[in-house]
């Protein structure tokens, strides 16, 4: 490890640590080892993505800070995958090397009442919602909103994880209905959110360096069944002045954080051409996995670029492409026992890539890798990588 000097870039040859060794690890890790970095990862899971291409994989909990403070001891600077690195932790890495993005932004994202609280402070427009921290608070919400609703567990919880929903159905909503929701939520704090008349859902991926560089890649389109991510696509096809605007928010935000890293902006765009802000993520970004195909620069060479404080690379579109989530399902019969998946009838579309996280255990909803295709517009490369899932 050679040290920083204040406000000086970490060149190659530096030590890059990462809190979380998933999906998003792995591949920050496999764009840093192709840019003569050396990568060591923290993760509880001895087994995880990152650790077959990795230098090193400590092995402890995310709020471990005695683990925290041995993969910082090693680095020069560490980032993260994963929101749920507790704060402890995040401090103790602070001590050794540069932490980016930083415990602060990660306090406020973490929790989405105060993440809904902070967008409010500062300005950016968000939907109707209600912080609950009681079943009767809960109650008391879903009858002001009087309406469709989602019910978020303010800590924790993604691919709809943590999350109910009441008033979608026929029926007036029931006593069981909320209880329902109370237990989604695992009976803790939340915030219920009015339904919007939503027209897509798009993100804006943004790059800031510690120097105070700043690039916005273009806007993504995203498709979501069961609150998880089925396809994505750059560019989004909306309006360019919704674009210009999306973007312009993005950015504000992360100025706003003093942002050191990579900031993923959800949006929902309603029908009456609103943006509202959904949620933050700290990290590379499912929707963004597509920018390896679509952009000058993929998301995960940036995220090495910001916390390195290297020259931002450039975000335009080379040509459309898009991505398709493949979940634990296709690897799973009926009977919920493991089958062989056949690949290459996916990879006889044109244009078509396989790209899978070796997750050694297969299950319902997780993730284990994902396709991408290129296409002339938006629209042609999602319907290539629709194609090659549907022929699996």
């Amino acid at each position: 490890m050679s040290p920083a000097r204040p406000g000086a870039a970490l060149l190659p040859g530096s030590t890059i640590g990462i809190f979380g060794g998933g999906q998003l690890g792995r591949m920050m890790a496999m764009s840093a080892r192709g840019m003569g970095y050396r990568i060591l990862v923290l993760d509880p899971d001895p087994g995880c993505p990152a650790r077959f291409i990795v230098d090193g994989c400590i092995e402890a909990a995310w709020d471990d800070s005695r683990g925290a403070a041995m993969l910082a001891r090693g680095c020069d600077v560490v980032t993260l995958e994963i929101e749920q690195i507790g704060q402890e932790s995040m401090a103790s890495a602070a001590t050794f090397c540069p932490v980016r993005p930083g415990g602060a932004i990660l306090a406020v994202i973490q929790d989405r009442i105060e993440q809904k609280n902070w967008l409010v402070k500062h300005g950016f427009p968000v939907g109707e919602f209600h912080a609950v921290r009681s079943f009767d608070q809960l109650h008391q919400a879903i009858t002001e909103v009087n309406g469709p609703c989602f019910c978020k567990s303010a800590t924790g919880g993604y691919d709809g994880r943590g999350q109910g929903k009441v008033g979608f159905g026929p029926q007036p909503t029931s006593e069981e209905d909320v209880r329902g929701a109370w237990e989604a939520l695992g009976e803790g704090p939340g915030v219920v959110e009015k339904a919007v008349d939503l027209e897509r859902e798009i993100s804006v991926m943004v790059a800031r360096s510690p120097r105070g560089e700043v690039k916005v890649f273009p806007a993504a389109w995203n498709h979501h069944e069961n609150q998880i991510l089925v396809w994505s696509v750059i560019p989004a096809s909306i309006d360019p002045a919704l674009e210009s605007r999306a973007r312009q928010i993005a950015r504000e935000i992360a100025d706003t954080f003093g942002l050191e890293g990579l900031l993923a902006v959800e949006m929902f765009v309603t029908r009456d051409g609103e943006l509202l802000v959904n949620e933050l993520a700290p990290r590379p970004h499912n929707s963004y996995h597509e920018s390896e195909r679509a952009c000058v620069t993929s998301q995960f060479e940036q995220a090495i670029r910001a916390v390195c404080d290297l020259p931002l690379g450039e975000v335009d579109v080379i040509q459309p492409a898009a991505i398709v989530n493949l979940l634990g399902d296709l690897w799973l019969d009926a009977a919920g026992k493991t089958r062989e998946v056949c690949f290459d009838k996916a990879l006889a579309v044109p244009g078509v890539r396989l790209h899978l996280y070796e997750k050694l255990k297969p299950r319902r909803g997780r993730k284990m890798g994902h396709l991408s295709a290129v296409g002339h517009t938006p629209e042609e490369a999602v319907e290539l990588v629709l194609r090659a899932r549907n022929a699996l």
